[in-house]
């Protein structure tokens, strides 16, 4: 694949367009997130590990996102506030934007097409599949692809290239050791 993620631009939390270029060398952790989600929590594992990692090389990008069960339904500035109060997030917060279906991202898209395998399964991962997966039927929604993300705090992880390296399903915590472990060799490259 001839792109990496530097090729891309964004909008930021406070309506700046900017390229994903000034990220070069640096490890990323890419996670779309919601304010009203049971996993809303995960703002602050990942605000630590910005704090513990950022100095080595992370930077946290999280994509507010509306796609699942409508757990984000607050605009880019009452997001940023939640952030800022609740979790006292300092690592980059993006625009709203969608991850599924015509008008995702093209970050995502690309992001999608490297094709990795979602980590962090297990029993509860596949019932949490099945209900997602009734959620998605009884609401008519588009049923994300294999390759896509599947909920709330979906991480991708990519290295200093640019170019994605893991994906991680939304159980998977940011301070988990799956996780940890792949960044730090990550951060060591």
């Amino acid at each position: 694949m001839d792109k990496n993620i530097y090729n891309f631009e964004v909008k930021t939390i406070s309506g700046e367009t900017i390229s994903l270029s000034p990220y070069e060398g640096r490890v990323l952790l890419i996670v779309n997130v919601a304010s009203e989600c049971g996993f809303t929590p995960q703002y602050e594992g990942l605000q630590k590990i910005y704090e513990q990692y950022q100095d080595r090389g992370l930077c946290v990008l999280a994509f507010p996102c509306n796609d699942f069960g409508g757990q984000e339904p607050d605009d880019d500035e009452k997001i940023k506030v939640f952030c800022q109060k609740n979790f006292k997030v300092t690592f980059d917060l993006f625009s709203k934007v969608s991850v599924l279906g015509p008008q995702k991202l093209d970050l995502y898209q690309y992001l999608y097409d490297c094709g990795l395998e979602h980590q962090g399964g297990g029993w509860r991962s596949q019932i949490f599949g099945v209900l997602k997966w009734v959620l998605y039927r009884l609401k008519g929604k588009h049923v994300p692809e294999n390759n896509e993300v599947q909920w709330n705090f979906h991480k991708f992880l990519v290295g200093k290239n640019g170019i994605p390296v893991a994906s991680f399903l939304s159980e998977v915590s940011p301070d988990s050791r799956i996780l940890t472990s792949q960044l730090e060799e990550e951060l060591k490259k």
